[in-house]
């Protein structure tokens, strides 16, 4: 295939973070899978993408993660093999690196465990850590041994700890930065998809959605939705979560209305609402569900919210909330949900009319276009390609 002056300078520009599925080929890789394998973009745009991201050494070192490395890489062919039948043997090396570097990071875990101590934030966060990790073997082999193994360590992360004063055994002794700071003695708790307990929430709750989980899967959400329930603020339109806690903020047992984040995938609605609603179909319990539902459409049709997403991006901005109240609306077949989403795609499409966008995945076009895709579409065929945000 002859790639374009555009594509040729746009390739040229991720070269170096290739392997980087926020903000490299391999993102942007994504996007052309999904196009083609819905029938609405061509396999030789994707093929040169996904060769661009395969291009030169690979990283499977220890801190490779879903977003960086072997793992991404493995993520993103696995969506294009699945509906091309190509691929197949370079999706196995890529496989095979990484169950190395998951087993190689659940054996750290566990010795953390061992020593009763607090994780690191990029020991089971989504991006770095073992929740992402878990999110893809389960979309990719929800019955290996690894899978098993993955999930097993995300219920033992969410028993307690010896001493821990109260705080879950999820508390980090760092701050939201997944590094120690001065204003942060006490570290934090995370609620956020990103890199907290938000994902895990989602990949527990999965599992035992699609009978693949082990034994103590449910105590083990149960646990976590505890302490989500504990901190769960009920607003005037609905309820909301806060996006991290301090230590002083735990002993005081009070939230100012303040600390209500932006309604983003990251660490607001769009993130904690689907992964309540999850926790909330996996576990039988329709309240749940109903809360997680009014959380999203608070975010919805509330102005101030929305006024809070100026970016269009799928983390920081619309396109994520788009998304993630799409794949809620659609779980459940909510129509107060999708009611609102032509609303927020125009908005969304009127800021993107504006142009200077950066073309990566997490927080520029290709994600956007995919939020928009898959909204025009209506589906988004196995394996999902919102596994990594731990939508689906």
């Amino acid at each position: 295939m002859t790639t374009t002056a555009p594509e040729a300078t746009a390739l040229a520009a991720v070269d170096r973070l290739a392997q980087a599925l926020a903000g490299g080929a391999s993102g942007i890789a994504l996007l052309h899978i999904e196009r083609a394998r819905t029938g609405h973009g061509d396999w030789d745009t994707a093929h040169t993408w996904l060769l661009a991201a395969l291009h030169g050494d690979i990283s499977a070192a220890a801190n490779a993660n879903l977003y960086f490395g072997a793992p991404a890489l493995a993520f993103i062919t696995s969506t294009a093999a699945a509906a091309q039948g190509r691929y197949r043997r370079v999706l196995d090396r890529l496989d095979a690196a990484t169950i190395t570097v998951t087993r190689t990071r659940l054996a750290a875990a566990h010795r953390r465990i061992d020593r009763a101590e607090r994780p690191p934030m990029e020991e089971f966060d989504l991006i770095q850590g073992l929740s992402g990790l878990g999110a893809y073997h389960l979309s990719r082999h929800p019955h290996h041994e690894i899978t098993r193994d993955v999930l097993a360590y995300l219920i033992r992360l969410t028993e307690p700890l010896p001493d821990a004063a109260g705080l879950p055994p999820w508390w980090m002794d760092v701050a939201p930065t997944g590094a120690p700071h001065a204003d942060y003695p006490g570290g934090h708790g995370n609620f956020g998809t990103a890199h907290g307990i938000g994902a895990t929430l989602s990949v527990l709750s999965r599992a035992l959605l699609h009978d693949t989980a082990v034994p103590g899967t449910a105590e083990a959400i149960e646990r976590i939705c505890a302490w989500t329930d504990h901190w769960r603020q009920d607003g005037e339109n609905g309820p909301w979560w806060p996006g991290q806690l301090t230590v002083e903020q735990s002993a005081d047992h009070h939230l100012h209305p303040d600390l209500r984040p932006r309604p983003s995938w990251c660490y607001g609605a769009s993130g904690t609402a689907r992964a309540q609603q999850l926790a909330g179909l996996a576990l039988g319990d329709p309240q749940r569900v109903r809360d997680a539902e009014a959380a999203i459409l608070a975010a919805l049709r509330d102005p101030g919210q929305l006024a809070k997403l100026p970016e269009t991006g799928l983390c920081h901005g619309m396109a994520g909330l788009l998304h993630a109240a799409w794949r809620m609306a659609t779980e459940t077949g909510n129509p107060a949900i999708a009611a609102e989403l032509p609303h927020l795609a125009d908005r969304l499409i009127t800021a993107l009319d504006h142009g200077g966008h950066d073309p990566e995945l997490l927080d520029g076009a290709a994600g956007t276009a995919l939020a928009l895709h898959t909204l025009g579409t209506g589906h988004t065929p196995e394996p999902h390609w919102d596994t990594f945000l731990a939508l689906a």
